[in-house]
């Protein structure tokens, strides 16, 4: 073989290496975030649609996480479900029954918390995602995105995203957002600017039938 064969074979076999090692990872894996604040706990009856939703959507393969929003939700014990759902479909479907159980028993029991520590949950929710390492990784939050926390806890830190869908949905508004409509407004502008500066992409949803426009999964 001539040396300029040898070449050109070596330069498309580590070509090769190189885009096989860049390829993108199969699979999605979807995290949602509940809140279960005072303020925002009697939304929870139309968290169900959106996990119906995404369990209808998710293949075989794919992973799935719920989470509660609440005083300290950088915690183990607010974790309702992870899973990454079976190859095969009929255990994958198991699966998702039971998963879609768990979600509506909590729906029917939880106690509003009195504190909201969203940053936490969302670190919860990337940590995991991080460690299945699915292709596509998107983070729900089911909240009104005021963050409430008790007293000493510190979140005012920057929050790696690379690479991670956040969407916020069903943003209720509060009372003092009925007064002052800039609160609102701010409110949102706050977690686009803290989601992009960290790497993130950024949605809000508060149309529920744009859900499967949006998420396109």
């Amino acid at each position: 073989m001539s040396e300029r064969l040898i070449r050109a074979w070596t330069v498309f076999v580590v070509g090769a290496l190189t885009l096989g090692c860049t390829t993108t990872p199969p699979g999605t894996g979807v995290f949602l975030l509940l809140d279960t604040s005072g303020t925002y706990a009697g939304e929870l009856a139309g968290a169900q649609t959106v996990v119906n939703y995404l369990l209808g959507t998710l293949d075989p393969g794919d992973s799935f996480g719920v989470a509660r929003i609440d005083g300290g939700s950088f915690s183990e014990k607010d974790i309702l479900l992870r899973m990454t759902f079976d190859e095969r479909p009929s255990v994958a479907n198991d699966q998702k029954r039971r998963a879609m159980q768990t979600v509506s028993n909590f729906a029917d029991t939880v106690s509003a918390a009195s504190h909201t520590d969203i940053t936490g949950g969302v670190m919860q929710a990337v940590e995991w995602l991080n460690e299945v390492g699915p292709g596509r990784r998107t983070v729900l939050i089911f909240s009104d995105l005021e963050e409430d926390l008790p007293d000493g806890f510190i979140r005012d830190f920057p929050i790696e995203l690379a690479g991670v869908e956040v969407i916020a949905i069903n943003v209720t508004k509060l009372q003092p957002d009925n007064l002052d409509p800039r609160e609102y407004l701010a409110r949102l502008e706050r977690w686009r600017e803290r989601v992009e500066s960290g790497g993130g992409v950024w949605a809000v949803i508060n149309d529920m039938e744009r859900l499967p426009v949006a998420l396109t999964l």
